[in-house]
């Protein structure tokens, strides 16, 4: 186990000690067991959820908040061209 421990923290790029893998080997084995356990519960007739709880999110009415502030906004520009900012040419 001790091997497969260090094969995996080789693979997550996790450096470990002899006796940091000689720890989490019966705790990955648990990790393991309870994960097999987990699969062979029957869910036959069980619907799948995205949340463990019948929460909806409230929903807000769809409307407009924000007036057109564009010419507002633009007012303070250097220069503006068919509604649109005009800058100087960067690249020749």
């Amino acid at each position: 186990m001790n091997i497969d421990v260090q094969k995996v923290a080789m693979l997550a790029r996790i450096r470990l000690t002899d006796e940091e893998a000689a720890e989490l080997g019966p705790q990955l084995s648990n990790i393991i067991g309870y994960v097999e356990q987990l699969a062979s519960v029957d869910t036959d007739g069980v619907a799948a959820t995205a949340h463990p709880h019948d929460a909806a999110m409230p929903l807000r009415a769809d409307a407009v908040t924000n007036s057109n502030r564009r010419d507002a906004l633009q007012q303070p520009a250097p220069k503006i061209e068919s509604g649109l900012y005009v800058v100087p040419k960067v690249v020749e």
